[in-house]
């Protein structure tokens, strides 16, 4: 039995709200990689895609990713940790995971700024295309897909602790 969750999804898909109160009803721990990766390098996320191109911040991703060793956990990675297959790789090793799907309206609707929220965009793309691209690599990586719909994330949370509390058992 897997001793963790990984929620994926795109930026404002609620991983962190959602990981967060997972973590409290089940009594884990949470993590959030994006935190993880601004104490590992000493650098905020639109620093390190400033200084290092999407790419090199990609790969500080993927290998960070990588390194996680917890147990008893709700691990929240950035919603470009689909693009990192080794990390991909290990997370599905070590989780079961879970897509938080959002449907586009609602997802740009929650946005705000992309720069400020260091949500991971190559030059030309839209939110659009964004979406887009990541959809089918969220549903190949997904053990478990929920939506959250008008219900809110308190929702999300019962849906998903019955799920882990019935594969315990």
């Amino acid at each position: 039995m897997k001793s963790n969750i990984t929620l994926i999804g795109m930026p404002a898909s609620g991983k962190s709200t959602i990981g967060v109160l997972l973590a409290k009803r089940l009594g884990y721990s949470f993590v959030d990689v994006d935190i993880v990766i601004q104490e590992k390098t000493g650098k905020l996320l639109k620093e390190i895609i400033a200084e290092q191109g999407l790419d090199g911040f990609l790969q500080v991703e993927d290998r960070i990713n990588q390194e996680l060793d917890v147990r008893h956990s709700v691990i929240a990675p950035g919603g470009s940790v689909v693009y990192g297959q080794k990390a991909m790789e290990h997370l599905k090793r070590i989780s079961q995971v879970v897509y938080l799907k959002l449907e586009y309206e609602e997802l740009k609707r929650r946005l705000g700024d992309l720069v400020d929220r260091g949500v991971a965009l190559r030059p030309g793309m839209t939110l659009r295309d964004l979406y887009e691209e990541r959809l089918p690599l969220y549903e190949r990586y997904a053990d478990i897909t929920v939506s959250e719909g008008p219900g809110g994330p308190g929702i999300v949370v019962d849906e998903l602790r019955a799920i882990m509390e019935q594969s315990r058992s």
